[in-house]
């Protein structure tokens, strides 16, 4: 690897040396999403092993550990701009990033992942040289490409790819006009493919979207590695201070979209009513007005038994998930299931989709159920809610799988061997894949 040498001060190689890392996220708010919650809770447990850790970051900001440098890569954040026709100023005529991106926002496109590349590119061509390894956060920007050519050694880590979402998309709409839509805002991943096959070295956190990343992106398999994701347990844990309500359910839903699954649950939520007088479901994420879940809600007759909450504290979180007295996760796909893990940790019985990543997760300490299918989720949330042991039981096993099989300290340790194999400063390890046991329960096996 060309240029290491000049940008390790330090031991020699082959010597365990602390790190000098660059973490990349293109929009790292932890209330944007799980991408956020990534970068904030990896740059900490890098940090605690005593590496040391930058992010290089576009709007909306994380929230970062003080011992994690933050270096902002603003953007024209148009997503959080009132009027974006009127964002566009004399200065951003200037920078091809800025008016590509305004004018790929005024034409349904989504350009963040591309304009935040050519930044944090700029940057790193001048500062590059105090870094051992770049870690880029699903941005896969054509300057992924600039920088590796660079000399720095780039690691991109892959959740799930993107195709999934724009075909669950696409499927939801019904008519031509918003699948032209559809197509026209998913068109970075046009980009996304073909970085992904260029870029040596990447990272991903389950064996769904492992395979799904080989199949739908067209990467090698040598190319990809498999480190799964970490669960605070220290912040996300049970608490005796917090009681569950015994009618209230709980999700986390962060975009109005049908990979989510919230349309399902409102309709598991609709055909329990009846038995459960008082049945409530908190979600933890934004309506948006006149979209599809408000316009659900009406049709079910549902608004006095839904609640949103959104820009909270991960305090507030955790009470959340330690008064709810079950937790579902009906996602179609996801390429790891951090809700699941956090509801788990914190005691909350789960019950999940079988949808992607997510018995990967749960196992056989909660009840999976099929992905789409409102029926089985209902009989599942009426199963749960009515048997106090039954719930007991589901709790205890949920938070005993978290704390054995995931922790940021193992995800840090693992792809800090995996930066080092890189570097040549240690052999690859063989696999990181764990033994993450059975599947989860089925209905039946939960009856």
């Amino acid at each position: 690897m060309t240029a290491l040498g000049n940008c390790a001060d330090g031991p020699m190689a082959g010597e365990a040396r602390p790190l000098k890392i660059c973490l990349l996220g293109y929009r790292s708010h932890p209330h944007s999403g799980g991408q956020g919650i990534y970068l904030r809770y990896l740059s900490k447990a890098l940090v605690d092993a005593g590496h040391s850790v930058d992010v290089i970051s576009g709007q909306p900001y994380p929230e970062l550990d003080e011992r994690v440098k933050l270096i902002k890569m603003p953007g024209l954040n148009l997503y959080e701009v009132e009027k974006p026709t009127r964002a566009l100023k004399v200065k951003h005529l200037l920078s091809w990033a800025d008016f590509f991106e305004w004018w790929s926002k005024l034409t349904g496109g989504f350009a963040e992942p591309y304009t935040f590349g050519r930044r944090a590119h700029k940057y790193l061509r001048q500062h590059g040289h105090h870094y051992d390894i770049v870690h880029d956060n699903q941005s896969l920007c054509y300057g992924l490409l600039d920088i590796e050519r660079s000399g720095l050694p780039v690691v991109a880590t892959i959740h799930h790819p993107i195709t999934r979402d724009r075909q669950l998309a696409l499927d939801a709409a019904p008519d031509w006009r918003l699948r032209l839509l559809v197509r026209r805002w998913h068109y970075f991943l046009n980009m996304q493919i073909k970085v992904s096959r260029k870029l040596r070295h990447i990272v991903t956190v389950s064996r769904q979207s492992e395979r799904d990343i080989i199949e739908q992106f067209g990467v090698a398999p040598e190319q990809v590695h498999l480190i799964y994701n970490g669960i605070d347990t220290e912040i996300f844990s049970p608490s005796d201070t917090v009681s569950r309500k015994p009618l209230r359910i709980m999700t986390t839903s962060s975009a109005d979209q049908p990979l989510k699954g919230l349309g399902i649950l409102l309709q598991a939520l609709a055909s329990l009513r009846g038995k459960f007088p008082g049945l409530e479901l908190l979600v933890v994420g934004r309506l948006r007005e006149g979209g599809a879940t408000e316009k659900l809600l009406q049709k079910l007759n549902l608004q006095d038994a839904v609640r949103f909450v959104s820009g909270i504290s991960n305090e507030a979180l955790v009470n959340y998930y330690r008064s709810a007295t079950v937790v579902a996760c009906p996602s179609l796909y996801e390429g790891f299931g951090l809700p699941a893990g956090e509801a788990m940790a914190c005691g909350a019985p789960v019950i999940s989709s079988d949808g992607g990543a997510l018995p990967e997760v749960v196992g056989d300490a909660g009840i999976v159920v099929s992905a789409g299918d409102s029926e089985a989720l209902g009989e599942a949330l009426g199963r749960v809610l009515a048997d106090k042991a039954l719930q007991t039981e589901l709790s205890a096993r949920g938070r005993a799988r978290i704390e054995n099989k995931f922790s940021w300290s193992l995800a840090a340790a693992s792809l800090v061997a995996y930066y080092r194999a890189i570097l040549g400063e240690s052999t690859a390890p063989s696999s990181t894949r764990q033994d993450l046991g059975d599947a989860g329960v089925s209905g039946a096996e939960a009856a």
